[in-house]
C-alpha cells in the first residue's frame, strides 16, 4: 500500500457538508474502493480521480451511504470512461444480489445494459481471508446493523496493512482485531455515547489505551464530531485528505 485518499467522510447524512463513506487505497498492484456511498462520483470527480483507475470496490456493508453510489458508478464507466478491463465488486455474502437490487430500484436495472467490461462478484464471508484484486483481505464481525451484514476488513499489500472499522458500535474485541495494523479508519459518528450501533468519541477517548496501531484516523464523522476543538488526542479526516503510508 501506498497512500490512502479519503473521498468522503461525513455520516450517512453529509453532515459538515461533506461526503458519504468512501476511501481510495493504491497499492503496488492497482487500486481498491472500500465503500462507495452514494456520493462517490461528486467525489472522485472533485478530487480528479479517474474511475478507471479502480480495480476493485470492497463493501463494508449494505446501507446506502456505503454501496448506493456503485449503480451511477458502473454507469459511468460504461457510458463515459468506455472500460475495457474487469471490475470486481467485493463484499458481504448476497453482494450481487444487493447491487442488482439497488440498481434496478434506482432505474437501472444492470440485465438492461450491454456492458463493455467484466463485472465480476466477490463474497467475503465474515471471517474469510482472501486474495481481492491487488489487496488480501481478512474480515471480521462488528456490531452494526444486522440486516446490512456489516463487517470489518484488514487490508494487507506487501508490508503495509490497514484497518476499516465500516460501521460498528463498540464491542470489546474492536481493539485486538486492529492492533498492528499501520494505519486504523474508525468511524466516530457520535461525540457522546447514544446509538449503540455507532462508536463515540466518549468510548474511544476511554479505551484509547487499548489501541496499538501505527495511526488512529476518525470518520463517518456526525454533525457534532467536526465542530470539536478538543478530540481526546485523535486526529480526524476530512474529505480530500491525501495519507501517505
Amino acid at each position: 500500500m501506498t497512500e490512502v485518499l479519503f473521498v468522503g467522510t461525513s455520516d450517512a447524512f453529509g453532515s459538515g457538508g461533506r461526503r458519504q463513506s468512501a476511501y481510495l487505497v493504491r497499492a503496488p498492484a492497482g487500486s481498491v474502493l472500500l465503500d462507495c456511498g452514494t456520493t462517490t462520483g461528486t467525489g472522485l470527480a472533485t478530487l480528479a480521480v479517474d474511475r478507471d483507475e479502480i480495480d476493485t470496490i470492497i463493501l463494508s456493508h449494505f446501507h446506502a451511504d456505503h454501496f448506493g453510489g456503485i449503480p451511477l458508478f458502473l454507469l459511468g464507466a460504461l457510458h463515459q470512461d468506455r472500460r475495457r478491463k474487469p471490475l470486481r465488486i467485493a463484499g458481504p455474502p448476497q453482494v450481487e444480489d444487493r447491487v442488482r437490487e439497488a440498481a434496478a430500484a434506482l432505474g437501472h436495472p444492470l440485465n438492461r445494459q450491454d456492458w463493455s467490461f467484466p463485472i465480476l462478484f466477490q463474497e467475503l464471508p465474515t471471517g474469510a481471508s482472501a486474495e481481492t484484486g491487488p489487496v488480501a483481505v481478512r474480515t471480521c464481525p462488528t456490531r452494526h446493523s444486522p440486516e446490512s451484514h456489516p463487517r470489518g476488513l484488514w487490508l494487507q499489500a506487501g508490508t503495509r496493512s490497514l484497518v476499516y472499522s465500516g460501521d460498528t458500535g463498540w464491542f470489546d474485541e474492536l481493539p485486538a482485531r486492529v492492533n498492528g495494523s499501520d494505519l486504523f479508519i474508525c468511524e466516530c459518528t457520535q461525540v457522546q455515547r447514544a446509538y449503540e450501533f455507532h462508536l463515540s468519541l466518549e468510548e474511544l477517548a476511554e479505551r484509547k489505551h487499548e489501541f496499538d496501531c501505527g495511526k488512529h484516523l476518525l470518520t463517518h464523522l456526525g454533525a457534532g464530531m467536526r465542530s470539536l476543538e478538543d478530540l481526546n488526542g485523535f486526529e480526524v479526516a476530512d474529505d480530500g485528505l491525501l495519507l501517505k503510508l
